[in-house]
């Protein structure tokens, strides 16, 4: 009997410890995504996400976009990397990037697709690539706001060492799962 009141409060005490790890943790990613670093970096990497089955990018996709037409402009950085790789829609993620900021007055020679940037890691090497090839020291990496620690994490442990961000200004209520999942995502990325 006394055995089993011990295990229950051990569990109890390990749940709650979990629990106030899980909120510190995603106070810390939702603050850090919220307040964007931007300065005058290389590159903007943008980080794809779903194009609706019309092939036009997802309100995700075009609020992350919106944000690096905004920060061309006002002269951050001199090229973008769209990064992005073939959705379950059929389509590449990286063109329909592309092919949107040169529709919002980006000059296509400036715009690098990345079509194997199948996730936040994957993007970070395929930068990494073009490291030499475009002269990069600097990144801004543009994606959700829940997005940005993992993202800049990724981009840290290929040798990056300054990584600025920025996060589009779109909030859903998908948020919340997104959010969620980060947190597992987060440590998944520093195991590996």
């Amino acid at each position: 009997m006394l055995k089993i009141l011990v295990l229950k409060r051990l569990g109890f005490i390990l749940f709650t410890v979990l629990f106030l790890w899980f909120i510190i943790h995603t106070t810390i990613i939702v603050t850090d995504g919220l307040r964007d670093e931007v300065a005058s970096v290389d590159m903007a990497v943008v980080l794809g996400n779903t194009v609706e089955l019309d092939g036009q990018p997802s309100n995700r996709l075009q609020a992350r976009l919106d944000k690096s037409v905004e920060l061309y402009e006002e002269g951050y950085f001199k090229y973008i990397i769209v990064s992005g790789g073939i959705g379950k829609e059929g389509f590449d993620e990286a063109k329909v990037m592309k092919e949107y900021l040169v529709n919002k007055g980006i000059p296509s020679e400036i715009i690098i697709e990345d079509s194997n940037g199948y996730n936040s890691y994957m993007t970070a090497e395929n930068t990494r690539a073009k490291m030499k090839e475009f002269n990069i020291e600097t990144v801004m990496v543009i994606t959700q706001y829940f997005h940005i620690t993992r993202t800049k994490l990724a981009f840290n442990k290929l040798g990056f060492e300054n990584v600025y961000s920025a996060h589009a200004e779109i909030f859903e209520y998908r948020d919340f799962y997104s959010i969620i999942r980060e947190f597992p995502a987060y440590y998944k990325y520093i195991l590996n």
